[in-house]
């Protein structure tokens, strides 16, 4: 129900548990085993999820094995998806602004151990850059390490709420990091969770509202 509804697999957003475990039953019928699901912090750490571990407090985990399936939860930050070209290694990272100003997408590219030119990477739905306001600061923590950076914000003369002052493109962020780790194949980025309503869970639009899944695994 709402503001749950539909297919909410987060089970830290107040959500009835029933009712969340009965979407993640439903989600496990579809994949070859059940999904290494992190405790997400915003933060850099990158797990394997192939290791059994009571304490998955991450935002990238990666696999090298058939069948295990990485996962991460959103509802405006970026997922990004990413395999190598031979097929041997796949991970997912949660981007949002923070981490990927932290370097998550670094991390788990280095957690892969593969060269970013080998590295096919997918942009998932986030808040679309004419919906993702920022302070200034968010904007002097990227283009202070990386001058580009400054083409992913634009100036709002006129801040709709206290965050304000520029409109970010979390999209072309990720694409810029991805680039510097020589990441050539990069997908997606269409999307707008916060524009999108029939589609996606948006907490920047709603507040209390659901977590999307962003799944990658290898196959035989």
């Amino acid at each position: 129900m709402a503001p749950y509804a539909s297919l909410n697999l987060g089970d830290h957003v107040g959500d009835d548990p029933a009712a969340v475990a009965a979407n993640r039953q439903r989600l496990r019928r579809s994949l070859p085993a059940e999904p290494c699901w992190l405790q997400q912090v915003h933060g850099t750490t990158v797990l394997d999820a192939g290791t059994p571990t009571q304490f998955r407090v991450a935002d990238g985990a990666f696999a090298r094995n058939v069948a295990v399936v990485c996962v991460v939860m959103t509802a405006d930050c970026l997922p990004v998806l990413l395999c190598d070209r031979a097929g041997t290694v796949v991970a997912a990272a949660h981007a949002g602004w923070r981490s990927l100003q932290a370097g998550i997408l670094e991390r788990t590219v280095a957690a892969m151990a593969v060269p970013g030119i080998e590295l096919i990477a997918y942009l998932g739905p986030a808040i679309g850059p004419q919906a993702f306001e920022v302070g200034g600061e968010v904007r002097a923590a990227f283009v202070g390490p990386y001058a580009e950076a400054a083409a992913a914000f634009k100036p709002l003369p006129q801040p709709v709420n206290k965050a304000g002052g520029w409109l970010a493109n979390i999209y072309l962020l990720a694409r810029q990091r991805l680039a510097h780790l020589g990441v050539e194949g990069i997908y997606g980025g269409e999307y707008c969770t916060f524009g999108q309503e029939s589609l996606f869970f948006s907490y920047r639009r709603d507040g209390v509202t659901g977590r999307m899944a962003s799944l990658i695994w290898l196959s035989e």
